[in-house]
């Protein structure tokens, strides 16, 4: 009996071994791994750049305090913000972690331009920005945040996906920020559009409010840009990263611009173990992979093979899939039913995938997947809607 709380609901299945876009089961099995730590392993299993720099690092320094400079994340912020809209960052372990970072510098912002009351975050309803305790209202979802505490004190407001008038409404004279995923990753797949991001801007100007865009699972080039927001062309003021920066390795960060960085001075927010230099040093391998000439390229190369292959699929079963969603390689398959059955059919299959809301099946490749991997993929998802139809 296993001595874990129940907090996940646990497939019956272990894994010994990784390599690329497989698992290798403990029962023996070899299975085609699209999801890959929902995101996270953004180069595979088990990558021999990412495991040549932790052994490196390894034998030299694994942490030392923040107190200290760490010349890994010196490097690693420098890399971000000379790619990125970013002037300054400050390292994390997590998703969670880096959205209530991303939270406290926007409100910290205002704080130190003397509006201690404009600490109010608007967010989509039913967005997901974590599970940590201020990350699950910033969800403004009945099911994450049930028998954790009364709602008010956390500062969270909330409107419908893309309902502008609701979002217009909800903003007040205390409101600091709008908080969205550029595309939304539990929530379905749910993409917003370039010129909705746009909108938002410009009302975050008029209002003179903040764009936080959480970056958590869209980011690090699984949208085929660096950030899925950059098509829009889009400029945020903090943006939180973490699952792809690590390559499987637990990093998280919040990028933000010089004026909100400004108001974040010693004492305001900290890590232990946040930017040690073992984690720095796999973040910038991670970095050299994505940032080679051509890598990004290929992304958006596969990723319209695949959406292409998958949209085939849904037109011949169109009474099974709704709706092909996505971009890049963060993709979903929209069912008219509950798609549970299905993703354990595609298990049964030797294909991993994992659930989002709206009955979607979340399909999350590594970003250097191969052509053939995602031949075999389409291949499986075919059979199991010919078994389900």
């Amino acid at each position: 009996m296993s001595a874990l709380a129940k907090n996940y609901n646990r497939r019956k299945i272990a894994f010994n071994r990784g390599s690329g876009s497989f698992l290798y089961a403990t029962n023996g099995k070899k299975y085609l791994d699209f999801v890959q730590g929902i995101a996270v392993n953004s180069l595979g299993h088990a990558n021999p750049n990412l495991i040549k720099a932790i052994n490196k690092q390894s034998k030299k320094v694994w942490h030392v305090s923040n107190a200290f400079i760490i010349p890994e994340g010196e490097r690693l912020a420098k890399r971000l913000t000379q790619k990125t809209f970013a002037d300054y960052v400050i390292f994390q372990n997590s998703g969670a972690e880096a959205t209530e970072a991303a939270i406290k510098v926007a409100r910290r912002y205002f704080y130190s331009k003397g509006k201690p009351k404009k600490n109010r975050i608007l967010c989509i309803k039913n967005s997901f920005h974590g599970r940590t305790i201020a990350a699950i209202f910033a969800s403004g979802s009945k099911k994450m945040t049930e028998g954790f505490g009364p709602k008010a004190g956390y500062g969270f407001d909330h409107f419908d996906f893309g309902d502008h008038k609701s979002l217009k409404k909800a903003i007040t004279n205390k409101t600091a920020a709008i908080m969205v995923e550029p595309v939304m990753g539990e929530g379905g797949i749910k993409v917003i559009p370039d010129w909705c991001l746009r909108e938002l801007r410009h009302i975050c100007n008029k209002k003179k409010i903040l764009l936080i865009l959480d970056e958590v699972q869209c980011g690090i080039g699984r949208s085929g840009n660096f950030f899925a927001f950059e098509s829009s062309k889009v400029k945020p003021d903090i943006v939180p990263i973490a699952k792809g920066i690590g390559g499987g390795f637990p990093i998280g960060a919040v990028l933000m611009t010089k004026k909100v960085a400004l108001a974040m001075v010693p004492g305001t927010h900290g890590s232990t173990f946040g930017g040690n230099p073992l984690a720095m040093s796999v973040g910038n391998a991670v970095l050299d992979q994505i940032f080679k000439k051509g890598f990004l390229k290929g992304v958006k190369k596969i990723s319209k093979y695949f959406l292409n292959e998958l949209n085939k699929v849904k037109n011949d079963y169109p009474k099974l899939i709704k709706e092909v969603r996505g971009v890049g390689l963060l993709i979903g398959l929209q069912f008219f039913n509950d798609q549970k059955k299905f993703i354990q059919k595609l298990e049964n299959n030797k294909l991993l995938t994992i659930r989002a809301a709206e009955n979607v099946v979340r399909i999350l490749p590594p970003l250097n997947v191969k052509k053939s991997e995602i031949n075999l993929a389409v291949k499986i998802i075919r059979k199991v809607c010919k078994e389900c139809k």
